[in-house]
């Protein structure tokens, strides 16, 4: 489903917001000036060069840092401190190697004070959704690396959250896995439609999933372009191959090639490789 079909409702709000960290060598000024609404059921995907201020955007979002200045609010509520009806998923699963598989998804309702009974099934429900319902009791280092980031994202989204933040949850994977991580994350996003700002690297991935891709400056970190991508949904991973995919890919990479991330030529002119 593209965007000019989804039910057009902002889900949060950022307007104005910068973020300044006060550190012993000085202020570092991590981002600049970010305005941008989230629809609610969209899928937006974040790219930019490393230290961009990704997945500070992501921790502002969370509440888990304040901004310098400016204001978020989810469901026009402006955050102020850490909100709670969410589920965040990072590049490292961050499992306990001492609980099952089960208990790894269910340590979110007992932080939450969820009652664990009302929520068994629903955990059982998204392990199976995610090819694990036969690890059940078995324990994260029993896993691939594949697996446990399976586990976490069922532990993210246990209690139900209509926002989902993921912030580079499929770096550490080899490419085949993180083919197939995309496949499922879409899969359950299809039956869901919840909210999902996804932070990555990757140009090919931002165009795959989503339906919408923020592409950031270098710190301080500003937005360059918000590119709604038109793919019809569902995905599969033919649609790489075709023009549409490839233009959308294209066009993301000259932008990151005007920033002078990219740089195409191999040897310099005095024969050595170029500093990028």
């Amino acid at each position: 489903m593209s965007m000019g079909t989804m039910k057009i409702v902002s889900l949060i709000k950022i307007s104005n917001v910068t973020k300044i960290y006060s550190t012993v060598e000085g202020e570092t000024h991590a981002l600049d000036t970010i305005d941008l609404d989230l629809k609610e059921g969209e899928f937006l995907s974040v790219l930019g060069p490393s230290g961009c201020g990704k997945s500070t955007l992501l921790m502002l979002i969370s509440g888990l840092i304040p901004p310098t200045t400016g204001t978020i609010t989810i469901s026009d509520k402006k955050i102020q401190k850490p909100y709670t009806d969410l589920g965040i998923v990072f590049q490292q699963d961050v499992l306990l190697d001492w609980r099952s598989v089960l208990d790894n998804v269910l340590l979110q309702v007992e932080i939450r004070r969820l009652k664990r009974s009302d929520h068994v099934q629903p955990a059982m429900d998204l392990l199976e959704r995610v090819g694990l319902s036969g690890f059940a009791k078995s324990y994260p280092r029993e896993l691939s690396g594949g697996m446990r980031q399976r586990v976490s994202i069922c532990r993210a989204l246990v209690h139900n959250p209509p926002l989902l933040l993921m912030d580079e949850p499929f770096g550490a994977l080899d490419a085949l896995t993180r083919d197939q991580m995309g496949l499922d994350l879409l899969r359950m996003w299809d039956q869901s439609r919840k909210t999902v700002f996804f932070v990555t690297h990757s140009i090919p991935e931002a165009v795959f999933l989503s339906d919408r891709v923020l592409v950031m400056s270098a710190r301080p970190g500003r937005i360059v372009e918000i590119m709604p991508i038109d793919l019809p949904r569902p995905r599969y991973l033919s649609l790489r191959d075709t023009p549409e995919f490839t233009a959308y890919s294209r066009h993301l990479r000259e932008l990151f090639q005007e920033q002078g991330f990219l740089v195409e030529d191999t040897v310099s002119q005095v024969g050595m490789p170029p500093t990028v």
